[in-house]
């Protein structure tokens, strides 16, 4: 019998990714987009057999449309989270959605009898709050909420994976639940419609970025992680589980370099040159991007990802390819101009 799996937010990054992977190893695929007018555009970007993608229009803020795209499912991958291009001024933009989405997808599953929910998480619910220093994490750490300048977005992915446990605990039943916490996610760009998470290779490339702070992320290939979640799916003795999603950590200077290194000419805008801590400090002050990275100055965040690798056989491919073919793609649609 062939399982249907529902994949939320089926017009992001990750989720188109998760899509064509679980339709080539032969799922029936329901996902959820928040307008129905999107259905066309997605489909002709997955390119995967329309026959056996449906599509339902569900929001995060809303119960319309949730049990409609779970019936008939046996397993959800609840992708769907929001993850804005700038900082907003009110941390709840983020925080609500994030939450109350999670929780709506989750008691949805649970009425419809759904067997197994994969939640996307972060590394941002594990790894932030430490300061300057080195630090390593494994998927017992959890971000501490009480430390000032955590951005809005840290905070909304903390509360919606406790959130998510929390009710798990209360309410959960046979739900068997396990979450997975991607770094910074980058590989191949299929259009113009590209995640946030790309940006930070954009801005190197097209020159906006003009100096690096003393700042880094860990990054995790798009490919792998949406294998990754099709693992999760599938693996025997899921429940509970946790799972980081990430390569080694790399800083901002070191990717810079990297791209120049590898792209040649076509990098000549990436900068050389490094901003001082003290000058991030000030900008702090009166940008709101300055502000959501100055508590991360001098902090190297190793999020340790042995625990997919020993029981779910699960590689990532090296954090340098991630960086490179996501900068190719960019400069081979146009959205950069060497």
């Amino acid at each position: 019998m062939t399982n249907t799996v529902l994949v939320s937010g089926g017009s992001g990054y990750i989720a188109g990714f998760l899509i064509r992977q679980l339709v080539a190893e032969g799922w029936m695929v329901h996902t959820t987009v928040r307008s129905l007018a999107k259905e066309a555009a997605v489909r002709a970007l997955l390119a995967v057999d329309n026959s056996r993608v449906k599509f339902f229009a569900a929001d995060l803020n809303a119960d319309a449309g949730w049990a409609e795209a779970m019936a008939g499912c046996s397993h959800v991958a609840h992708v769907a989270s929001p993850l804005p291009m700038g900082v907003p001024k009110d941390a709840n933009e983020l925080i609500v959605p994030a939450r109350d989405g999670a929780l709506r997808a989750l008691r949805a599953a649970k009425a419809a009898g759904i067997k197994r929910f994969v939640m996307t998480s972060s590394v941002a619910a594990i790894s932030y709050g430490r300061g300057r220093g080195v630090h390593h994490f494994t998927e017992a750490d959890w971000t501490d909420l009480s430390k000032p300048g955590l951005t809005p977005y840290i905070q909304s992915k903390t509360v919606a994976e406790r959130a998510a446990r929390d009710w798990m605990a209360a309410e959960g039943g046979d739900l068997e639940y396990c979450s997975i916490c991607p770094s910074v996610v980058l590989g191949p760009v299929w259009s113009r419609d590209y995640s946030a998470s790309i940006s930070v290779v954009k801005k190197l490339l097209d020159g906006s970025l003009r100096a690096c702070p003393d700042i880094g992320f860990g990054v995790v290939d798009v490919r792998d992680l949406a294998d990754l979640h099709v693992r999760a799916l599938t693996a025997p003795n899921m429940a509970g589980e946790r799972f980081i999603a990430s390569g080694r950590f790399i800083k901002l200077r070191e990717a810079a370099d990297l791209l120049r290194d590898a792209l040649g000419p076509e990098a000549h805008k990436v900068t050389t040159r490094n901003v001082p801590d003290w000058l991030v400090r000030v900008a702090a002050h009166f940008n709101p991007v300055a502000k959501a990275v100055v508590g991360e100055l001098g902090s190297v965040r190793n999020q340790d990802a042995s625990h997919a690798k020993a029981v779910l056989n699960w590689a990532t491919r090296p954090v340098e390819q991630s960086i490179v073919d996501t900068a190719r793609c960019l400069i081979d649609l146009g959205i950069v101009k060497p």
